[in-house]
């Protein structure tokens, strides 16, 4: 047998990365699975639903991870839950890679093998593991309701015999899978939806939905989209056409949904404060974007910022605020990463460090970053480690080159790119 550990998350974080559905499941295949007391609590799922599922209810959260070979989280675990941990272990889970290289580095040198969610290949084979995209998706959706909420008028047309009211503008600054969401949801709901994205393929994707798409259709245009389907960092002289376009644009909004982000980077600034200046009192902004400093330059990441009658709302973990359907996509996601590393017939864990996914995610091993793109871009501002290969062990090979070729894949056709995951 193998031993699953789920430790609570912090009080910022509702979710949890194992539900009483994927605890049978993995029971099923042999897993011993130990549950924090609590832990399931915020996303609705009691510690009575965790043991009839099979799995065992710790008192505390180094007593849940002390004897576990997988230990799956949410965010970023704290260095104190780690050394908790037993040495070689596997931590799975979003832990953030780009960011505070001496936490990563500690967590590196304390000898598990860490896996970051966010660095799936977006390849055909690993679509059912992309947490971006399931939990973008309810961040979209989340993010038009809120807005719906703190609007003070309708969002769709109504005729009656006072008279008619009008339907509200709604637009969507990026239309990755969160951003077509955001449009799928503010069109349920009768609003005139417009859109905007640096890449091609989402002018025929907004669309489909019934948006109108809005751009400056340039050269540059035509080649701001990565291979893997995210979206170019655009050039000054594009963002000040852009940017134009967009302010102008922006005036006659009700509603505006902000969800640019660039991996590894802060949100580019999408809206001026003189683009909200422009816009009517009673205008709403919410920016998706709040967690990584905003797309605005007045938002307050965390709270609801107030300006000439217009409000930023810079709430963060949009998707945590929907709890019980985000846990249960993002359980779902780990246990199809984990999944093949199943051995069904003896019960047992077997990695294989040389499969694309396991390559492309493994950020740390054997106490050094094995990464390279991560200790490429954190090495400067913290010393991070180089990329090492990891001690070879019997019968198990070490991940070469860091999992840097982690997107060429075994003929595995390329996904089709929805956004940029957020």
């Amino acid at each position: 047998m193998f031993a699953i550990g789920v430790p609570a998350e912090g009080d910022d974080e509702p979710r949890i990365g194992l539900t009483p559905e994927t605890v049978k499941k993995l029971v099923n295949h042999g897993a011993k699975v130990s549950v924090r007391s609590g832990a399931g609590m915020r996303s609705h799922f009691s510690d009575a639903d965790y043991e009839a599922a099979g799995a065992k209810i710790a008192k505390t959260d180094a007593e849940a991870v002390a004897d576990a070979d997988v230990v799956f989280t949410v965010r970023r675990p704290s260095a104190a839950l780690v050394k908790s941990m037993k040495k070689g272990a596997a931590l799975i889970g979003m832990v953030d890679p780009f960011s505070d290289a001496d936490a990563l580095n500690g967590l590196a040198k304390a000898g598990i093998a860490l896996f970051a969610m966010e660095l799936m290949p977006r390849i055909t084979r690993a679509q059912s593991m992309d947490v971006l995209s399931s939990q973008s998706n309810l961040a979209g959706y989340k993010a038009v309701l809120d807005a719906a909420a703190a609007f003070d008028r309708a969002l769709p047309m109504m005729m009656t015999a006072a008279g008619t009211v009008p339907a509200a503008r709604v637009f969507v600054m990026g239309a990755g899978v969160a951003g077509l969401q955001a449009i799928a949801t503010a069109r349920r709901l009768g609003a005139i939806v417009t859109a905007t994205d640096v890449r091609p393929a989402a002018k025929e994707q907004v669309e489909s939905l019934g948006a109108k798409f809005i751009a400056v259709e340039d050269e540059e245009f035509k080649q701001a989209e990565t291979s893997g389907g995210y979206a170019k960092e655009m050039s000054d002289t594009y963002k000040k056409k852009q940017a134009d376009l967009v302010a102008e644009h922006v005036k006659n909004q009700d509603i505006v949904i902000t969800t640019a982000l660039i991996s590894g980077r802060p949100a580019p600034k999408l809206i001026s404060k003189a683009m909200i200046e422009s816009m009517r009192p009673g205008s709403i902004v919410v920016d998706m974007a709040a967690e990584r400093g905003g797309n605005t330059e007045m938002t307050k990441p965390g709270a609801i910022a107030e300006h000439k009658g217009v409000r930023i709302m810079g709430e963060l973990n949009l998707a945590g605020s929907v709890p019980v359907n985000a846990s249960s996509l993002y359980a779902r996601n780990l246990l199809a990463f984990l999944d093949p590393m199943i051995d069904k017939e003896k019960k047992a864990l077997t990695i294989n460090w040389d499969d694309d996914l396991v390559k492309g995610t493994l950020v740390a091993r054997d106490g050094s970053i094995v990464n390279a793109m991560i200790a490429e871009r954190l090495g400067a501002s913290a010393g991070a480690a180089k990329p090492a290969k990891a001690a070879a062990k019997p019968g198990v090979k070490p991940a070469p080159n860091g999992g840097k070729d982690a997107t060429k894949t075994n003929g595995a056709k390329k996904r089709i790119p929805k956004g940029e995951g957020k």
